[in-house]
C-alpha cells in the first residue's frame, strides 16, 4: 500500500514539473523612452537607431507610462500564425 502512494505522488510530482517546463515562456525586456501611447499601442525608442512598438492588453500589468517616462518593458515572445512554404533545394533549382 504504501508503494502505490509513494509511487502516485511521485508521479504527481513528475507531471507538476513537466506542466511547470511548459508553462514557463522564455522572458525579454527592453528599456527606453516612451515616444507615444495610442490605441492600445506603446512606442519605447531605446537609441535613434531602434524604436519598438508594443500592444497593451487588460493583462499589461504596471501602471500607465507617458510620453518622456523611461520605461523596461518585459515581454515573451509568442506565435500567433505560421506560414509554411516548401523548401527548394539545389537538385531541383538546377533541373
Amino acid at each position: 500500500m504504501r508503494r502505490v502512494v509513494l509511487l502516485i505522488a511521485l508521479l504527481a510530482l513528475t507531471l507538476a514539473f513537466v506542466a511547470g517546463a511548459y508553462a514557463a515562456a522564455k522572458s525579454y525586456q527592453f528599456t527606453g523612452v516612451v515616444k507615444a501611447v495610442d490605441g492600445g499601442t506603446l512606442t519605447v525608442e531605446k537609441s535613434a537607431k531602434e524604436t519598438w512598438q508594443f500592444e497593451l492588453t487588460k493583462d499589461t500589468k504596471g501602471g500607465a507610462p507617458k510620453v518622456g517616462d523611461k520605461v523596461t518593458v518585459y515581454y515573451k515572445m509568442v506565435t500567433t500564425e505560421i506560414e509554411q512554404k516548401p523548401a527548394t533545394t539545389a537538385a531541383t533549382k538546377k533541373k
